[in-house]
């Protein structure tokens, strides 16, 4: 099988900067790690496999009224899998990177949002990963996003952040 790409997003807080939305159209796949607050972000996210994978946050029950989100879920890809959450249940203000690598062992990577601070944890398997904010909340320096490419052997992820 062929590398596949994987947009991943999170902290979108009712907006998705329209350059995220670029990206998106040209991943396969394309992952929201919660905090949504609004269908109109999910239905703005439109990669090429129109496959998106969204997880609720802490801020759903609020801002997503009777439209329910799994805590958690899983992307297989070529060589392992992602398993993705929001984080915010593993540390309020920094999610701990062993807590998701113990509820998620057989992962390849994890993806969690809630903290807006762009990460790549590769000191340990799996990777726990964060893209950042995708939207105009605490965005520490401008909206951001991850691409992960992922192919039998090898994986890479990369960064990408847009000034405010």
């Amino acid at each position: 099988m062929n590398n596949v790409s994987v947009a991943i997003i999170s902290d979108t807080h009712g907006h998705l900067d329209p350059r995220i939305i670029d990206i998106i159209r040209e991943c396969d796949y394309a992952i929201h790690a919660g905090d949504i607050c609004g269908e109109d972000v999910l239905a703005a996210m439109q990669p090429r496999s129109a496959i998106v994978i969204a997880v609720a946050g802490n801020n759903e029950p609020r801002c997503m009224v009777g439209f329910p989100l799994p805590e958690s879920s899983e992307l297989a890809l070529p060589g392992g899998k992602i398993c993705i959450e929001h984080g915010h249940e593993h540390g309020h203000h920094t999610p701990s990177h062993e807590s998701l690598r113990q509820r998620h062992p057989d992962a390849r990577v994890i993806v969690y949002g809630h903290t807006h601070k762009m990460v790549q944890d590769k000191s340990a398997n799996p990777w726990v990963v964060n893209p950042g904010a995708a939207g105009q909340t605490r965005t520490h320096g401008g909206s951001s996003c991850l691409v992960l490419t992922a192919g039998n052997e090898e994986w890479a992820i990369q960064e990408f952040r847009f000034a405010d």
